[in-house]
């Protein structure tokens, strides 16, 4: 039976109303979509699940993998990493969850071992060409700027299936 995969993008903590404020009710309620999304995901048998481990949608979609791989061992956590460097200047509770992700992931790909311009870039290409479909939490897959909605564009261009989720709407559409 063929492998089937899905990865992840999404938006940094920033970009959402609640910033960093994982104890928001916008927030909790994101994540309770993200989770059902992904046991939905798995259950028409999707196995492996690419995250890039960016600060975010990244993190909080690879601890749901962990989460649903203890009742369902078929499943996997990929964690596709732009270069070595990744997570060196995030804050230090932001470093621990990283590392302790990565000490439970099923494997670890880096894309490039050193930092250069188009790294993180290069990470979202490799997820899409290397996914069946992409699971895109993104309020405006339209704007020009941004790695969720360029790696959106990308996934579309190459013709992968996306599931895009409004973080603000909690509306999923597919396409």
């Amino acid at each position: 039976m063929k492998r089937r995969s899905c990865a992840f993008t999404g938006h940094r903590p920033e970009k959402f109303p609640w910033k960093d404020d994982e104890t928001d009710s916008q927030c909790i309620a994101l994540k309770a979509v993200l989770i059902a999304q992904i046991a939905e995901l798995a259950g028409s048998g999707v196995t492996d699940f690419l995250s890039g481990m960016a600060r975010g949608v990244d993190t909080w979609t690879a601890l749901a993998v962990l989460a649903l791989r203890d009742k369902n061992p078929k499943i996997k956590l990929r964690c596709i990493l732009p270069d070595t460097t990744q997570a060196n200047q995030w804050s230090d509770s932001e470093q621990e969850t990283y590392h302790q992700i990565l000490k439970q992931a099923d494997s670890i790909v880096y894309v490039s071992r050193e930092s250069h311009r188009n790294s993180m870039m290069d990470r979202n290409r490799f997820m899409a060409d290397h996914a069946d479909v992409l699971l895109a939490v993104c309020s405006n897959i339209d704007e020009r700027r941004g790695g969720t909605a360029a790696t959106v564009r990308y996934a579309k261009k190459v013709g992968k299936k996306i599931i895009l989720l409004d973080p603000i709407t909690l509306s999923v559409t597919y396409s």
